[in-house]
C-alpha cells in the first residue's frame, strides 16, 4: 500500500513496472465513470491477469477466466477506454495484447463532486466485499493446499493494541517497506524463486470507537452515583 494512503482509502495493487522498465504510478481515481466500471467481477479479475501475466489478450483471458473471447474483448476495451491498460504494440483484434498503466488503483471518498464520493464508497464496498470473500473462501479450504502451505504462517490474525495517529501512520509504514521487495513478482515469474504460490494479503486497520464510547458511559455513570469523584 503506498504511504500516503490515508484512513478511508482503499489501495489496489497490481505492482511493479512496464515490460519496457518504466515505473508505474499510482492512480487516484476521481471520475465517477471510472470508479463505476471498474466495479464489475470480470473487470477486476481480467485486472488482475493483465498484471500477473505482464500482458494479456482477449482470447489467453478467456482461457483464463473461462468467459468468451468477445466478453473478454469488450471488457478490456471498457478497461482502456477508462485508463486502466492500454496496448502494449503488436497483434490485431482479439489477439491484441493488453498490459496495465498504473501499478496500484486507489479509492478514496474524499472528493470535491458529491457523485465521485458516492461512486467511491460503492466501490470501496466493492473491492472489500470481493476480497474478504475471497479470503472467507481460501481459509475455509486451509486442509485443500499443498501440503507444503499447510503449516506455515498464512492465516487469519487479529490483534487488538492502542496506537496515536502518529505511531499508527509509522506502523502502516513500516509494514509497506517490509512489502516492498516482494512487489514486483506479482508482474515477473522469472523473479519468483521455487516453490512461490500467489499470496494475497489484507491489511485492514480501523478504529473500535465502541470501546471508547463504552469508557465514556461508564465513566459517566459513575459520575452520577459518585463513585468517579475524587475525594476533596
Amino acid at each position: 500500500m503506498s504511504s500516503d494512503t490515508k484512513p478511508g482509502d482503499w489501495d489496489e495493487r497490481t505492482a511493479g513496472t512496464q515490460p519496457d522498465g518504466d515505473a508505474l504510478k499510482t492512480r487516484t481515481l476521481t471520475d465517477p465513470r471510472a470508479m463505476r466500471a471498474l466495479a464489475h467481477p470480470v473487470r477486476v479479475a481480467l485486472l488482475e491477469a493483465v498484471a500477473h501475466h505482464g500482458t494479456l489478450t482477449a482470447t489467453q483471458a478467456s482461457q483464463l477466466l473461462g468467459e468468451s473471447p468477445a466478453n473478454c474483448a469488450f471488457h478490456l476495451r471498457t478497461l482502456a477506454k477508462y485508463g486502466y491498460i492500454e496496448e502494449a504494440g503488436g497483434g490485431r483484434g482479439r489477439e491484441r495484447p493488453w498490459r496495465r498503466v498504473h501499478e496500484s488503483v486507489r479509492i478514496t471518498d474524499r472528493q470535491d463532486d458529491p457523485q465521485a464520493a458516492i461512486a467511491a464508497e460503492e466501490l470501496e464496498k466493492f473491492f472489500m466485499d470481493t476480497v474478504v470473500e475471497r479470503a472467507r473462501t481460501s481459509l475455509s479450504r486451509h486442509a485443500h493446499w499443498p501440503a507444503e502451505w499447510q503449516h506455515n504462517s498464512l492465516g487469519a490474525e487479529q490483534s487488538l493494541t492502542y496506537l496515536t495517529p502518529d505511531e499508527a501512520r509509522k506502523l502502516r509504514d513500516d509494514t509497506s517497506k517490509l512489502m516492498e521487495p516482494y512487489y514486483s513478482r506479482t508482474d515477473y515469474p522469472e523473479k519468483r524463486p521455487p516453490g512461490a504460490m500467489p499470496v494475497e494479503i489484507i491489511r485492514l486497520s480501523y478504529l473500535l470507537l465502541h470501546l471508547t464510547e463504552q469508557q465514556a458511559g461508564a465513566a459517566e455513570g459513575a459520575d452520577k452515583t459518585g463513585t468517579g469523584q475524587q475525594p476533596g
